[in-house]
């Protein structure tokens, strides 16, 4: 993946959204196009319930400059060993193997960190 560097959970996109200062303070001096999304993060931010049209519309445009990576057989495989080794939410468990498939760090507003293994 030729300039990506990171991969950015969903809570630090949210956090992003609503001007939380933790993750802005991640994402200084990051380039949003060296940046990625799960599948996974795609699907929980558009999925909220009662998510209005022009918040939908801002998830897009913040998602529009970074890199969608979708669910591959490769991710399929790590966060079943991954999820083999450690008590993790299935999304979770996607997101951090999304990210060391494809050799991104992985930002997250969650104090556990869970893809060093």
């Amino acid at each position: 993946m030729n300039g990506l560097s990171y991969l950015l959970d969903t809570n630090t996109i949210i956090g992003l959204l609503k001007g939380n200062q933790e993750s802005i303070a991640q994402l200084v001096g990051v380039a949003l196009p060296s940046c990625a999304y799960s599948a996974v993060t795609r699907m929980e931010l558009l999925s909220f319930p009662h998510l209005t049209e022009s918040e939908s519309t801002l998830i897009g445009q913040l998602l529009m400059p970074m890199t969608y990576l979708a669910i591959s057989p490769v991710v399929e495989d790590v966060t079943i060993e991954f999820r083999q080794r450690h008590q993790v939410k299935l999304p979770d468990a996607i997101i951090a193997a999304t990210a060391k498939v494809h050799g991104l760090q992985l930002v997250t507003l969650d104090k556990r960190q869970t893809l060093t293994d």
